[in-house]
């Protein structure tokens, strides 16, 4: 909930999206709702019942997973907690990035402040005053099933807390009790269930898969500017667009992407009306609307998945304020899992399409220019490889968009005997994001190359005129190849992308959305 410029208060229930992206990327602060402190208050109460009482209660004082029926004395459940994140915290890989890291931290505590976890208020501000002070724990991307909740990275993001394992502060990659020592921030003892607390949920897979679902959100828009400026290369057809077309099978994405084409190049010099010559146009240009559609569809549907999940006790057992005691099942990744999976597959449907459309932009044969969109074919290669390159791209997107939720393997003893590998589904749908988001930047830059050679005079359309203007103001017009390095100008091509410059300076002009209203 975002009561203004400073801080985003959590309460557990209206945590959004673009909430959770202002943490982890614009670096806002959060602070706990006075209602949500009362909520892990009382349910905090219920644990101290339970241990007072000697009460057997897993998690509280028993075993973890197929250990769930040894107990643990009182003396001892103190003990248990910190051996649990020791020995959990056992990831493997390059460290997830900064934002991923805060996202989690926030998405962490927000669950927690809803007050079905039994952990106490003091034990979550000291995760928040982590997030709020810029202490960044170092967790391997890999090593979660997805079930059980992200045990392994979880645990990793806790051990600094306890003085232990690995934390950046101030972009300085330190033991965890001395980044937490030079923030100013006090090392804690974890009691009766806060680590199970901490490290049984969903948060990381929904922490990689949300960010990834904010990015899909532009990219799609960006995806409609890109083959916008490809149609008005090749004089395409502007009636495919035409919402008479579209109101008839009225999928809310396709509705949107037509009207989206048709904001893009309203007042275009370049599109043309079907003629005898020229009936229509080929798939990758015509049926936008279709293809592109279909994907809006999924990414609206993620967010919504995601949007639930950001705001869901997904640890166990759960403490309801009755002082009742549920072992389920809400750390099972298999909700998001299957989400995320989809979202992988239009994205690569996106990074496909695209490159189809980069092809028709070099072949000389498609796009009646020069070969490889340069002066001198031949001499110079132009842009040739860059067509190499997205193939390759979109090839690798194609393995990487195999679901990871129809997989699974027993742990635990079996015990944990079905597991969601939503922690990998969300990783690959955020890498598949990546390598279409170069696909795009590619066929832009190709566009903007094509429409220069071509020699506009005529003006191009609404949307598409900034999208040009603002991308010609980091990537310049290739003369040859004796000047430039392809791959530094497609640097600079994915970066006004990344920037977000070239979807603000469209969004001015005209609204983009992915979904129809």
């Amino acid at each position: 909930m975002n009561n203004d410029n400073k801080v985003i208060i959590l309460d557990g229930e209206s945590l959004t999206l673009e909430d959770v992206v202002a943490v982890a990327r614009e670096n806002k602060k959060v602070a706990i709702a006075e209602s949500a402190e009362e909520a892990v208050n009382r349910s905090r109460k219920i644990v101290d019942d339970i241990v007072a009482e000697k009460r057997i209660v897993y998690g509280v004082n028993t075993g973890f997973g197929s250990l769930c029926n040894v107990s643990i004395s009182q003396e001892d459940t103190v003990q248990l907690q910190e051996n649990l994140i020791r020995t959990h915290a056992s990831g493997f890989g390059e460290p997830f990035k900064e934002d991923v890291v805060r996202a989690i931290m926030v998405i962490r505590v927000n669950s927690l402040v809803k007050g079905f976890s039994g952990i106490r208020l003091s034990t979550v501000k000291s995760l928040m005053n982590m997030l709020n002070e810029g202490v960044h724990p170092f967790i391997p991307e890999k090593g979660s099933l997805g079930a059980s909740g992200d045990l392994a990275p979880l645990a990793h993001m806790v051990m600094p807390l306890l003085g232990l394992g690995k934390a950046y502060y101030k972009g300085e990659l330190l033991p965890g009790k001395e980044a937490m020592e030079k923030a100013g921030l006090e090392i804690i003892q974890l009691n009766a269930k806060e680590g199970l607390a901490f490290i049984n949920g969903t948060t990381v897979l929904t922490a990689v898969g949300a960010l990834a679902t904010y990015d899909a959100i532009q990219l799609l828009k960006l995806a409609d500017i890109a083959g916008a400026l490809s149609l008005e290369v090749h004089g395409g057809i502007s009636s495919p667009f035409e919402e008479e077309l579209h109101i008839i099978r009225p999928q809310s994405g396709q509705l949107a992407t037509a009207r989206n084409i048709r904001r893009l190049i309203e007042g275009s010099g370049y599109t043309t009306e079907a003629t005898a010559e020229n009936v229509q146009d080929p798939y990758t240009l015509r049926c936008m609307p279709q293809i592109h559609g279909a994907s809006k569809d999924t990414v609206a549907y993620v967010r919504e998945k995601v949007e639930i999940e950001i705001n869901s006790v997904t640890d166990n057992p759960i403490i309801t304020p009755d002082g009742n005691v549920i072992s389920g099942g809400n750390f099972h990744g298999e909700p998001m899992a299957q989400p995320f999976d989809f979202l992988g597959i239009a994205l690569a449907n996106i990074g496909n399409v695209s490159e189809r459309r980069v092809e028709r932009l070099v072949n000389t044969q498609l796009s009646k220019l020069p070969s490889f969109l340069v002066k001198h074919p031949g001499l110079n290669s132009g842009f040739m490889i860059t067509q190499y390159a997205c193939a390759s791209l979109v090839s690798e997107n194609k393995i990487l968009s195999h679901p990871a939720s129809v997989d699974s393997i027993p742990s635990c003893e079996n015990q944990e005997d079905y597991v969601s590998m939503g922690t990998t589904a969300a990783r690959t749908a955020a890498e598949i994001l990546l390598n279409s988001r170069r696909v795009l930047a590619t066929e832009i830059m190709a566009a903007c190359q094509a429409l220069d050679i071509r020699g506009y005079q005529k003006g191009l359309g609404k949307g598409t005129q900034p999208a040009y203007d603002s991308f010609r103001q980091f990537v310049s017009f290739i003369e040859n190849d004796k000047d430039i390095e392809m791959y530094d100008e497609l640097n600079k091509a994915t970066e006004v992308i990344i920037n977000g410059d070239l979807l603000s300076a469209v969004e001015q002009e005209i609204d983009l959305n992915i979904q129809f209203s």
